[in-house]
């Protein structure tokens, strides 16, 4: 068991290594498409432009504090954090989430201003600026979508790509009305998209960070067909005390008591291998606490019960 667990631990190490070089890549190019948007927009009047280098630095604070919490995490445990640093990754995610709707906010209030009073655009360097953004935004996307789904601190930062990258699109789109049609309230219209955009992805975000800090159940599993699949397992009568919850988005632990119609030594460790096997093949569950109770006796003054 002791081997299927390093093997398991080394493959979060490489991924977290592969997690790092990527979001450090990432950092990089967004940073510099910010500066490039952010003196675009001053130097075009665009508030689309202006919110899309908003949202950017947003981008450059979320890879950041993505980047930091993966070396966070790879410090060992201690005495006094035995679980080790792993979730700073939904700190992270958090405080990002938070940014993105306290940003959210100001660009609605911003466009809503601007839709009272349109200015003057520079619709030619806006959206050659917007497209070289969009560009940049793609290849970003690309380099952190594997791992987006399987990490929340990847996840935030992804969504932030994301949402600039829609941003980014709808500025294309603006610019080019506004190249067209000389009508410059395209701009404010699509900020409020950027806005709604950038609002989805924050509540998102937050939700899961907030379930992961409660302690609930991740969302990719169901607790009742889990208890099912245990309880289905040769000489599991049933399954009690069931706990399941993430140190890390990527990360779950389960605790539960067995109760078994054999507890002898052989059949308890038969039992414990089959069912650490099941919950990581299945749920990618590596982390378990079994306790396995005779059947006869349930009561705590027994003294065949056995921690395992």
């Amino acid at each position: 068991m002791n081997n299927h667990n390093t093997g398991k631990g080394h493959i979060i190490h490489s991924v977290d290594r592969v997690i790092e070089k990527r979001l450090t890549i990432a950092l990089l190019i967004t940073g510099l498409i910010f500066v490039m948007e952010l003196a675009g927009g001053f130097l075009s009047n665009s508030l689309a432009l202006k919110s899309d280098a908003g949202h950017l630095f947003g981008d450059v604070m979320a890879l950041g504090l993505s980047l930091l919490a993966v070396k966070l995490s790879k410090l060992p445990p201690s005495k006094k954090r035995t679980f080790g640093y792993h979730r700073s990754e939904v700190l992270a995610a958090m405080i990002n989430g938070t940014t993105l709707l306290f940003l959210s906010v100001y660009i609605f209030y911003e466009a809503y201003h601007r839709l009272l009073e349109p200015e003057p655009i520079k619709s030619t360097l806006m959206l050659i600026v917007a497209v070289t953004g969009f560009s940049a935004n793609l290849y970003v996307l690309f380099k952190l979508k594997g791992h987006a789904t399987e990490n929340l601190n990847v996840r935030a930062a992804f969504l932030h790509v994301m949402g600039d990258m829609l941003a980014s699109v709808g500025v294309v789109i603006g610019g080019v009305i506004m190249l067209l049609t000389g009508n410059y309230i395209a701009d404010p219209l699509i900020s409020f998209l950027v806005g709604i955009i950038i609002l989805m992805g924050a509540i998102g975000v937050l939700k899961e960070g907030v379930n992961i800090l409660l302690e609930g159940v991740p969302g990719n599993i169901d607790y009742e067909v889990l208890k099912k699949d245990i309880e289905s397992l040769d000489n599991v009568n049933s399954i009690h005390d069931l706990h399941i919850w993430a140190i890390s988005s990527s990360r779950i632990s389960l605790s539960a008591h067995i109760t078994a119609s054999s507890q002898s030594t052989h059949s308890s460790r038969e039992i414990m291998q089959a069912i650490r096997g099941l919950l990581s093949d299945k749920y990618g569950i590596s982390h378990v606490t079994l306790q396995v109770e005779c059947e006869c006796c349930m009561d705590e003054s027994c003294g065949c019960r056995s921690d395992l």
